[in-house]
Formats: C-alpha cells, sequence, structure tokens
C-alpha cells in the first residue's frame, strides 16, 4: 500500500509554496519523499518555508501572473531536479470585489492567475511527462466552481472554468498515463481567506455548514493529494474533489 500511494522519487513541482495551501502541500510532499520545486513570487517567503521542509527542495522564484512567461518558469522549474512528474497549481488571487465595482484589471488579473497560467504552466510541462508516460496535474477549484458566493464574480467565473479546464485536460493528455484533477477545499485558513476567518461569527457560520461540524485544517488536504500525486489514482481524472466537510453535500 504505501508503493501505491507513495511518491518517493517523483519530481514535485508546486505553485503558490510561500503560503497557505501551497505551502502546506509542498512540506507534505517533501515530506512524502518526493523532490519538491516550491514556486512563488516571494523569495524570501520562499526561503522560510525552504528552511522548515524536509527532504530534497528547491526554490524558483517567479512572477507567475503572466500566461504568457510560463515556458521560461517551466524551463526553470525543470532545472533542479529535472522534468517535474507533478504539478500541482496551488497559486490563486480573490480580488473579492462586488458585480457592480470588478474593474477589467481586477477581472484580467484573477482569470490570469487563477485560469491562464494553471493551464499554460501544465501545457509546457505536459511534453516531458508524456515522453515518461506518467504524469499528474492537481488544480484547484473551489466552493464556487459550484456555489456564488458575495463578491465572487471573478473568482467564481475563473474557478468554475478551472472545473471544465480540469475536464479538458484530462480529456486531452490522460491517454499519455498523465491524470488531470482538482481539489475543491471548502474553508480553510489562509492568506487568501482571512477576511472569512478574521470574522468569528463568519467563520462559525461556515463551519456550521458542514456536515462535519469544523472549518478545514492543513493536514486534511494532504491525504487527497497524496492520492491525487500517486499510482494510487491511476483510473481517476478529470475529476473534481471536494474536500470541504460536506459543506456543497447541505
Amino acid at each position: 500500500m504505501s508503493d501505491l500511494f507513495g511518491v518517493a522519487g517523483k519530481i514535485a513541482c508546486v505553485t503558490g509554496a510561500s503560503s497557505g495551501i501551497g505551502r502546506a502541500l509542498a512540506s507534505a510532499l517533501s515530506g512524502a519523499g518526493a523532490r519538491v520545486v516550491g514556486l512563488a513570487r516571494r523569495e524570501e517567503a520562499l526561503r522560510a518555508w525552504q528552511s522548515e521542509a524536509s527532504g530534497e527542495t528547491a526554490i524558483v522564484s517567479c512572477d507567475l501572473s503572466d500566461p504568457a512567461d510560463m515556458a521560461g518558469v517551466a524551463q526553470r522549474a525543470s532545472a533542479p531536479f529535472g522534468a517535474p512528474d507533478i504539478l500541482i497549481n496551488a497559486a490563486g488571487i480573490n480580488t473579492r470585489q462586488l458585480a457592480d465595482e470588478v474593474t477589467l484589471e481586477g477581472w484580467q488579473k484573477t482569470l490570469d492567475l487563477n485560469l491562464s497560467v494553471p493551464f499554460f504552466l501544465a501545457k509546457a510541462l505536459v511534453p516531458a511527462m508524456r515522453d515518461k508516460g506518467w504524469g499528474r496535474i492537481i488544480n484547484f477549484a473551489s466552493l464556487q466552481t459550484e456555489r456564488a458566493f458575495p463578491g465572487g464574480v471573478a473568482y467564481g467565473a475563473s474557478k468554475g472554468g478551472v472545473g471544465q479546464m480540469t475536464r479538458a485536460m484530462a480529456e486531452a493528455w490522460s491517454r499519455s498515463g498523465i491524470t488531470a484533477n482538482a481539489l475543491a477545499p471548502g474553508f480553510f485558513p489562509t492568506e487568501l481567506t482571512g477576511p472569512v476567518f478574521d470574522n468569528p461569527e463568519l467563520a462559525a457560520r461556515n463551519a456550521a455548514q458542514t456536515c462535519i461540524g469544523r472549518n478545514g485544517t492543513m493536514a486534511d488536504l494532504v491525504g487527497p493529494t497524496l492520492f491525487l500525486s500517486s499510482d494510487a489514482s491511476a483510473y481517476v481524472t478529470g475529476q473534481i474533489l471536494f474536500v470541504d466537510g460536506g459543506f456543497t453535500a447541505k
């Protein structure tokens, strides 16, 4: 079973590794024996992650907001250990602009980072995965892939797109041994969800909405990530796994 769910010796590329979910999953993969390349804009925060992580790690400080630069980012991500076997697209942004306040700049920035960058980075890394006959792509969907939240027009549009993009990636690449799936977290305490957890009443209301009765912790995402990163999920592709404590079931 350890071989089935194992990632030892695999090379993983994790975007958004400087904080939040990306950082937690980069640490989890490294702790499980993968060689992990953490990508993010803030070099100091990346170095802080690297100093705390176990195993073999490398960092690449880069601007992940420009889809046109993803071929170059893929080359830099492949330099430390070789071409990645696993890509986790955890970087993201939520401008939280109400519909009547959405700006073109905010809209475009949200779609670029949340939707365009994951696709074009994956596209740049897929040829090497195809040559190996093995690859794992994990995108990040959201509760807003299925639900509408206040102030979530741009974010929801991008995350709805992630759901369909993931299915299309699976259709395009899975015959080459490359699976593409998405995790859709519920409410987890991160920089992105700071406004939610800064409001104890709102955080408690979200917890009560789940079937389990609490909000998520980073540990709740480790198992699903290892599953989707390993041979255990070889016949799972094009799927969105909601890790939300049953929030969307009620």
